[in-house]
């Protein structure tokens, strides 16, 4: 998809946010979800999804939503940091398909990375297993 376009109401994180479509949540408030990634790239990959908006991506963000959504999004990487204590941590955000959007609501990868521990590329990982998933939402939600 490109770079603008139509929201889809249908896509896979607003049917999380509808409650269609589980996941392992982390943390919840009425600004944002946050929850593991159930393909991670590392050892406790968290995503932050906005709730109350319909964009596919950080410029369709309104201006009004952007500080509180970005406190959120430092204060679950403080989290990760003290819950897993990674030796470095990835921050992005991608907008639109040739940058790497696979999925089309916009959307913040928590990433920790591990000295001498290679990376799983974007969406090319296998499923983790949902009880180890849960274990590490766990530790991520108590060091909030």
């Amino acid at each position: 998809m490109s770079l603008h376009g139509v929201y889809d109401k249908n896509n896979l994180f607003a049917k999380i946010l509808r409650g269609e479509v589980p996941a392992v949540k982390v943390y919840e408030d009425d600004t944002v979800l946050a929850f593991m990634d159930l393909y991670p790239q590392s050892r406790g990959h968290v995503l932050i999804i906005p709730k109350g908006v319909e964009a596919r991506n950080f410029l369709e963000l309104p201006d009004s939503k952007v500080a509180p959504l970005m406190w959120h999004v430092q204060r679950l990487t403080k989290a990760v940091d003290k819950a897993l204590k990674p030796d470095g941590i990835t921050v992005t955000q991608f907008n639109g398909a040739p940058a790497g959007q696979t999925i089309f609501h916009l959307h913040w990868h928590i990433i920790p990375r591990y000295e001498n521990v290679r990376l799983a590329g974007h969406g090319h990982t296998t499923r983790a297993d949902i009880a180890e998933l849960q274990q590490i939402a766990t530790d991520i939600a108590a060091a909030l």
